[in-house]
């Protein structure tokens, strides 16, 4: 008999009742130092006072009226983002997914109001991950997302990663837009050169074409600044964001330059629960946080003592790790032995982590994270590899 939950994921026998800060409590009374927060997603920890208090207020005035109206707090949220980023316009989503959606019609509608309809081609790069739904598997066109959902959408070509050349020659008459994640997170967390992101928008001023970031999982603060692409001192015209944006509440977003949107008028895309009062009073509380100065240092101070930790790791269990790799406290271990079994032999060590392709253990905490509670990770990632160095 099937689940009563659809049995699409492969969970671990974990369940957990409560959190605070870096740490989840599990069914049993079982503390565990969360590095994943959940999948990037709480940005400020568990049950951080500001963001409940922030949603508590605003839950005891007004949950949900649709979009049929004008929303205050979606709003002042937008106003937030566009005044700290490259963006003229913002449309709220609720998931990463849902962002991709809109970001593919957007390009596409771009070219179609210039009466280029032809111009419908996205140049996306193996690797890649954009979501789950038929469009975002199309776009990655990796077997292990595509297999069993044919007919997958056209209109999308994958390229190696980070590789000019074969973006130059793949770019042609029809193509709309390029697409990539500025730092992969599914795909094993793999950062695009700086250099390779200014040549790609060095090439779209050229030709017309519109670019695209998916900062989903890199972006809101976790590379130490707020978004992953201003390392490479450039800016996108369209960009997805999701994740962190809403520190733990259902939110994502797409933002996008004046004439990149332009075409995108009334009727032309929507949702029923994007942009909810709920969602905005939270995400505009995390933005006040997360995008001033002090914190963004915060996450840079944090980020190097715990590369530099991680780097010792590295070098005391040669035999289970090879690198590390990533940016800010978006980073990953790649792993000599199977990565699901560091996972594991971390659940042992009371500590959570995420696996990910090419065979990395992601290690993505909340970004306010204490010195004390990297300490703690480090000890117990040791922990793990010894365990796993004594297994045949």
């Amino acid at each position: 008999m099937i689940d009563t939950v659809l049995p699409t994921y492969n969970r671990a026998p974990l369940a957990f009742v409560s959190g605070e800060g870096s740490w989840l409590t599990d069914d049993r009374g079982r503390r565990y130092l969360d590095l994943g927060a959940g999948i990037g997603v709480n940005a400020l920890g568990h049950a951080n006072p500001d963001l409940v208090k922030a949603l508590e207020t605003q839950a005891e005035k007004l949950w949900h009226v649709s979009n049929l109206y004008q929303i205050p707090q979606q709003q002042a949220l937008a106003e937030a983002l566009v005044e700290q980023t490259f963006a003229d316009t913002v449309f709220f989503t609720n998931s990463g997914t849902e962002a991709l959606e809109l970001a593919v019609k957007m390009a596409r509608r771009y070219w179609d109001a210039q009466g280029k309809g032809e111009r419908t081609e996205i140049l996306t790069f193996e690797g890649a991950f954009h979501g789950r739904s038929i469009a975002a598997i199309s776009a990655a066109g990796s077997q292990k997302l595509t297999q069993g959902f044919a007919p997958l959408l056209p209109g999308f070509t994958q390229l190696p990663f980070a590789d000019i050349d074969a973006v130059r020659a793949a770019l042609d008459a029809s193509t709309a837009a390029i697409l990539i994640e500025p730092i992969q997170g599914e795909g094993g967390i793999r950062p695009a050169p700086d250099a390779f992101l200014r040549e790609l928008r060095a090439l779209c001023d050229e030709t017309g074409t519109l670019l695209i970031f998916d900062e989903v999982q890199c972006g809101m603060g976790r590379t130490g600044r707020l978004f992953a692409h201003e390392w490479a001192g450039i800016a996108p015209d369209i960009m997805m964001v999701a994740k962190g944006i809403g520190g733990g509440f259902p939110l994502g977003a797409v933002l996008a330059r004046e004439t990149a949107a332009a075409a995108m008028t009334a009727g032309t895309h929507g949702s029923t629960y994007g942009g909810n009062p709920l969602g905005c009073a939270v995400g505009l509380k995390l933005m006040q946080i997360v995008a001033t100065p002090e914190f963004l240092a915060q996450v840079n101070e944090k980020a190097g003592i715990f590369r530099q930790r991680l780097e010792g790791l590295v070098a005391s269990h040669p035999q289970v790790f090879e690198e590390v790799r990533g940016a800010g406290l978006m980073l990953g271990l790649k792993c000599k032995r199977a990565n699901t079994d560091l996972v594991q032999a971390g659940y042992d060590e009371n500590i959570l982590t995420v696996p990910a392709a090419d065979n990395v253990v992601r290690l993505l905490p909340p970004l306010n994270i204490s010195i004390d509670d990297i300490a703690t990770a480090i000890a117990a990632l040791d922990a793990a590899a010894k365990r796993l160095h004594e297994r045949p």
